[in-house]
């Protein structure tokens, strides 16, 4: 098990100088790129030209780039802004799309019945929380019930909620009783990762995730624990969680994998 940051470090271990460079020279391209309307590529995405021209042109051999002639420019392809969204999530930084579409924060009382209303949408009868449930936990745990808000609609797109505790393992109770969250506990028992069906597929759903532990990280947690069936558990892993193989939990009739993620020390 290892934190986000040593994640980090492993993977820029594996890494050449060279290569290094052209992927972090792709992702500030992508992070600061701009709209450009003009007689060369209209209404192509483009940055600024001040990155290592060997790196440069390493990027233009493999598609990711254009390099107009004369220009200070540089113009991303389709191909490079889905290889930049890629090592965003490789590195676990932020997308700038992500969040000027979407708001982060806590959840408010008023939106509790939206909170309902998807979370019914997300999942199946035998595994969605219920209406009372859920009240419940955003009543007692609002600190831990992060919501990502569509700006232009002000409604919610998907949300990450969860309760702290002192406790190391995962078990069904933390779904039906919200007393057992300690507001101190170290540690955090992830309850569930909603993200409505047209909101998918545009990495809301990582970025409820490192929004999340980067929140609780600061609050000196410690660990982040969930379960998750086996369909999940890859996309969990590419987030940074060890999977401890089956869990205690009977949750819906289902058979779950426990996973964790080590966020601090102490």
């Amino acid at each position: 098990m290892e934190n986000v940051q040593g994640l980090q470090v492993r993977n820029m271990d594996k890494k050449t100088r060279e290569q290094a460079i052209e992927e972090l020279s792709l992702m500030l391209m992508y992070l600061t790129r701009f709209q450009d309307d003009n007689e060369f590529c209209r209404y192509m995405e483009t940055s600024w030209k001040g990155y290592d021209f060997d790196a440069l042109n390493e990027l233009e051999k493999k598609d990711l780039i254009y390099q107009p002639k004369k220009s200070k420019c540089v113009y991303l392809s389709e191909e490079g802004k889905v290889k930049a969204r890629e090592l965003l999530a490789e590195y676990h930084i932020s997308d700038k799309d992500i969040l000027e579409k979407f708001e982060f924060r806590n959840i408010r009382p008023e939106e509790a019945e939206q909170a309902v209303a998807i979370e019914q949408i997300c999942f199946p009868p035998n595994e969605a929380c219920s209406e009372k449930n859920m009240k419940e936990r955003i009543a007692v745990a609002t600190e831990l019930f992060l919501v990502a808000v569509d700006r232009e609609t002000g409604k919610l797109a998907g949300f990450l909620n969860g309760l702290s505790t002192d406790e190391y393992s995962f078990r069904d109770e933390f779904f039906v009783n919200a007393d057992l969250h300690n507001p101190e506990g170290k540690n955090i028992m992830l309850l569930g990762l909603d993200v409505l069906p047209e909101y998918r597929r545009q990495g809301l759903a990582r970025e409820l995730v490192f929004q999340y532990l980067r929140r609780e990280r600061e609050k000196d947690r410690r660990r982040v624990i969930l379960t998750c069936l086996k369909s999940k558990v890859k996309m969990y892993r590419k987030l940074g969680f060890t999977d401890h193989g089956i869990s205690d939990s009977t949750w819906g009739g289902e058979e779950w994998h426990e996973m964790s993620q080590v966020i601090g020390i102490g």
